[in-house]
């Protein structure tokens, strides 16, 4: 058992660490037999790049079996909604491999985090299927490049590396190939600027990484299916594990009985509606959040009571997002925000409630304020036909609620 007390084991980077690999995934594509590969991550993963190009290689490497695909990515978000989603975006199709790539979104968690959120993904995989094979994908942004160079990995990875020892679980590290090709003056991070600041093309012969730092181009896409598939490849001889071992926690408080709660009408003030399935907002998401309720006016809000550890609300921000007052149990309220730099358009989020909480009932209240959240990083991105109105209202849209321990 890992103590909290100890540091974070930063790992060397490596291209391919094979460790038990996903012999049970390989037996049953050679034989013939249907499989199927869940992709578990964030942007990277939902973009149209390695995801399809892996998918298109297993299906044209083994074309006896039926491969069916997950995409169970979701930009901006890491483990901590994984964990989560995890019973139903993945679990629930009862996948025989999952990639798992949210190394980038987790850049900033601090490993305890990390090692709670991902172990509670590893437990609840092997749980409901003890058969199931697991890989790693650390993929890259540009500000990770001074650890990777230097031969080490991030510390998010370095977590991932520490969980994948301890499960025997298989890792490609597409971002050390990325820095590799770099350093061999075969790849440009992103585009260079002339002096009136117009770009200058890519050299010919050189693969443009990322227009943002971070988000792969179609050719470096390739350059992460081709790592995977080479790794992949590389173990095709390896024989089938069988069952993976039950193995002990990582860390005792690790999220494993994370779940998610349907929202309840009773839990919810009057002016709350469900929205349709002709709504546009609604219908986008409901592959994630299948009944979203919505309230408009400030003072409407959702009440609700747990026993566990950590809690949070499942919803949709916006640019016409609320401000919302959260009170836990007899602690002083906090605002948050559901609007951000990012909300030029509505996405999946969460609304942070409390964690590391006692193991007990807790008391919840999430309000709508009237004072609604700065706007202004919103012009600083839409500086053409900038709406205001567009950026106006106190909207809040929950899915449902998020909770590590069950809800009362």
């Amino acid at each position: 058992m890992l103590s909290y007390n100890r540091e974070l084991n930063v790992a060397a980077a490596q291209i391919f660490h094979p460790r038990n690999g996903i012999g049970n995934t390989l037996a049953k594509l050679n034989a013939g037999r249907p499989v199927t590969i869940a992709y578990f991550g964030g942007s990277i993963t939902a973009a149209a790049g390695w995801r399809p190009k892996t998918l298109a290689w297993f299906r044209q490497r083994y074309p006896r079996s039926e491969i069916t695909e997950v995409n169970a990515a979701i930009g901006g978000t890491g483990s901590f909604l994984g964990v989560f989603r995890c019973r139903q975006d993945v679990l629930k199709h009862d996948p025989d491999l999952i990639f798992i790539e949210f190394a980038v979104n987790d850049g900033d968690e601090a490993p305890e985090a990390i090692w709670r959120q991902m172990e509670g993904i590893i437990r609840q995989a092997r749980a409901a299927n003890p058969m199931v094979d697991i890989c790693y994908v650390y993929t890259l942004h540009t500000k990770f490049v001074p650890e990777i160079s230097g031969g080490m990995n991030p510390s998010a990875a370095s977590a991932d590396e520490m969980l994948a020892e301890h499960y025997g679980i298989p890792s490609i590290n597409v971002a050390l190939r990325i820095v590799q090709l770099h350093s061999e003056n075969k790849l440009i991070y992103s585009r260079t600027t002339a002096s009136d600041g117009t770009f200058l093309p890519t050299p010919p012969g050189v693969v443009l990484f990322s227009n943002d730092e971070c988000h792969p181009t179609d050719e470096a896409h390739e350059i992460y299916a081709n790592l995977i598939v080479d790794s992949i490849s590389s173990i095709e001889h390896l024989p089938a594990p069988g069952a993976y071992a039950q193995t002990s926690p990582f860390v005792d408080d690790n999220w494993e009985n994370a779940m998610q709660a349907p929202i309840e009408r009773s839990m919810l003030s009057a002016g709350w509606e469900m929205m349709g399935a002709d709504d546009p907002i609604g219908r986008g998401f409901a592959s994630r959040l299948p009944a979203v309720w919505q309230a408009l006016t400030p003072g409407e809000s959702i009440e609700f009571t747990f026993k566990g550890t950590a809690a949070s609300l499942y919803d949709i921000m916006g640019p016409d997002g609320a401000q919302a007052i959260v009170t836990l149990d007899d602690q002083p309220p906090f605002n948050t925000a559901r609007f951000d730099i990012y909300c030029t358009y509505h996405r999946l989020s969460t609304v942070a409630i409390g964690s590391g909480l006692q193991d007990e009932i807790h008391r919840v209240k999430i309000e709508i304020s009237a004072i609604q959240p700065d706007r202004t990083p919103a012009s600083s991105q839409e500086t053409v036909d900038y709406d205001p109105k567009k950026y106006d209202g106190t909207v809040l849209r929950v899915g449902s609620i998020l909770v590590v321990g069950k809800p009362i």
